[in-house]
């Protein structure tokens, strides 16, 4: 009888035998945690003929890039939102298209209203996106041209489509990079120098203009704007090829969480066997695993698809010792909030008043001026609320409604997934999330009703889940949704190995090279490293 299928069961696979008979079994390899890169790795692994025994601690697979159901009939990915960097490779070789992927590519952009009733729409098309800017900074226009050649050269360097790409080779070292780069300095400076207002102000003139783009080097960083390296967070996010668009974000039919739903089908396809509800307790190199119930599996090869914190944990005092500090280094506390909306109609914006227009069909971003970014991040830092919040805005309904089941009592409503930052991991006055929910529901309302006319009356309810919520529901250390930073003293050759010190020890997930993102070439990656070919 064949596994079940996680696209029809929404990635509930449960226990497809008694857990005393797979501990009888021979496995050649154990992968701990069904994010989707355990699940890349796993499918690789099982198409190269080995034999594969994914172990999930949580019922359904996916990790953070999952679906839920918040509300009746309505599906949502609790963290994960857009697909932009994605691999096209992994989506060629596992054969996406067979399992009924399809990706719709947000080619409207990036919105962005100010609250002295200007806008901005930074399109993908670069003609359409300069004639915009022409439109909103006429001064902007030959900077514009130069900030978005300088991105383009990057990409093109460092992730040319082709064999070339260097996501597909172990991680680069600097003088790789270097070479690679050549005697590009404005490269070496977005890749490597430059803060994301030293990048825009580089370019730009207009402080409206900048403060349209800076949220865009703090996605998922606990670090501001100001900080060094963190337009290299702007670039990780531009570097993407998928679908032939490159620097592109979209929509996945049904929601994010069918990407890790492939995968695993792909991965039982191919023979690996997948058991949810599962949590290991210790990983024993070379040997296996204990889960909590007690029972051992033995495998020779263990690929963690937890974060670093999680595995150094996992092996106890197996970690050597190197390593266990390499791992205690990587800043891993999380500075986002992931607010789930369900809305009767989407947001009105003031600027550009109606429902289903152009830039409901792009990302949005609520701004902040420089000083506003400068005290929010120094406010989370205190354990405190920011007094507004950088928002980015996805609304899945707008390109995809088979999200809300058409017997749910919200067919026709519209889903807004909103991610939002700075706040803390723990507030200073000792109070919990729990007891802080709903101030910062009313905190992310605000904040975009600042550039909206019929917020609140247009929100039915909103999810908030902060850096604790997405540890608890996710596994993520810190609630960090990319297994830890991803600045430049954090990437390319600095981040984790595939292979680790310990016999028989992997690592496959977002700690290890390219770093963050729903990307799974960390994954494919990970098993040629086990495999000996990569």
């Amino acid at each position: 009888m064949p596994p079940p299928s996680a696209i029809a069961t929404s990635g509930r696979i449960g226990l497809p035998a008694p857990m005393k008979e797979l501990a009888a079994r021979t496995w050649d390899v154990i992968v701990v945690g069904a994010g989707h890169n355990g699940l890349a790795c796993a499918a690789y692994l099982a198409r190269a003929g080995k034999r594969v025994l994914v172990l999930e601690a949580r019922e359904r697979v996916g990790g953070a890039c999952t679906m839920d159901e918040p509300w009746p009939g309505v599906y949502m990915s609790p963290c994960a939102y857009l697909a932009g960097l994605l691999h096209p490779l992994v989506i060629e070789e596992l054969n996406f298209k067979k399992y009924g992927y399809a990706w719709t590519p947000a080619l409207n952009g990036l919105f962005v209203p100010f609250e002295d009733g200007s806008s901005v729409q930074l399109y993908d098309d670069a003609e359409r996106c300069e004639a915009e800017i022409r439109r909103f900074a006429p001064g902007d226009v030959s900077g514009w041209r130069a900030m978005h050649d300088v991105m383009t050269r990057a990409r093109d360097l460092i992730r040319p489509d082709g064999p070339n790409d260097l996501w597909l080779s172990p991680p680069p070292s600097r003088e790789q990079l270097d070479e690679r780069i050549g005697g590009d300095e404005e490269v070496r400076g977005l890749l490597f120098e430059w803060s994301m207002v030293e990048y825009v102000e580089r370019y730009l003139r207009d402080e409206r203009l900048q403060m349209a783009y800076l949220g865009q080097g703090v996605i998922g960083t606990n670090a501001s704007p100001f900080d060094r390296g963190t337009a290299s967070i702007y670039f990780h996010h531009s570097c993407g090829r998928l679908g032939g668009y490159p620097g592109t974000w979209g929509y996945v039919k049904g929601g994010m969480g069918m990407v890790s739903f492939i995968l695993c089908d792909a991965a039982q396809e191919a023979g690996a066997i997948v058991a949810t509800g599962t949590p290991v307790a210790r990983i024993h190199p070379g040997e296996g695993v204990t889960l909590e119930g007690g029972d051992v599996i033995r495998a020779p090869i263990v690929v963690s698809n937890a974060d670093p914190q999680v595995t150094l944990r996992l092996l106890g005092d197996h970690a050597e010792p190197c390593w266990r500090e390499q791992v205690q280094r990587i800043p891993m506390q999380g500075c986002t909030v992931k607010l789930n909306f369900l809305l009767r109609e989407l947001p009105d914006f003031k600027t550009r008043p109606g429902q289903c227009q152009p830039h409901h069909f792009a990302q949005i971003n609520t701004p902040l001026t420089k000083a506003e970014w400068q005290a929010g991040f120094a406010a989370a830092r205190r354990g405190e609320l920011p007094p507004w919040l950088w928002t980015e805005q996805y609304f899945q309904t707008v390109h995809d409604t088979s999200v809300i089941a058409p017997d749910s009592p919200y067919r026709g409503c519209h889903t807004m997934s909103v991610f939002a930052q700075y706040v803390p991991y723990a507030f200073a006055d000792g109070r919990s999330w729990d007891e802080r929910r709903e101030e910062v529901k009313q905190l992310g309302i605000a904040s975009i009703a600042r550039f909206v006319s019929n917020f609140p009356d247009a929100v039915i309810d909103v999810e908030v889940l902060g850096p604790p919520d997405i540890e608890q529901r996710t596994g993520l250390t810190g609630g960090h949704i990319f297994h830890g930073e991803c600045l430049p003293d954090f990437m390319w050759d600095k981040r984790l190995s595939y292979k680790t010190p310990m016999p028989g020890v992997y690592l496959c997930g977002a700690g290890t090279y390219p770093g963050g993102s729903v990307i799974a070439i960390n994954g494919r990656n990970a098993a040629r490293a086990v495999l000996g070919v990569g």
